[in-house]
């Protein structure tokens, strides 16, 4: 393959994510909605450190674990300020 079929093959797989990531942000609104109703706070600690486990168990490379570990800390730190952001909705 070329440089320009690898730079196809990566443009496909961010658009893929972005479907991927817009539809996570799509289900914490609407958790954040079931939260507010029951009066529970947006940040679960608990919840968060297992999504992380998880990820970092499954991770198979070549990303190591910390790389893995900051991106699925910022991405939970996106939905979460999302999810705040339609609490004042």
């Amino acid at each position: 393959m070329t440089i320009d079929d690898w730079r196809q093959r990566i443009d496909e797989i961010d658009r893929k994510l972005l479907v991927l990531f817009n539809e996570r942000t799509h289900c914490a609104i609407e958790i954040g909605k079931i939260k507010q109703a029951m009066q529970i706070g947006v940040v679960d600690p608990a919840r968060e450190r297992d999504i992380i486990r998880k990820v970092l168990e499954e991770n198979s490379g070549p990303l190591d674990g910390e790389a893995v570990r900051r991106l699925f800390e910022r991405l939970i730190e996106e939905c979460r300020r999302v999810e705040s952001d339609h609490e004042t909705l």
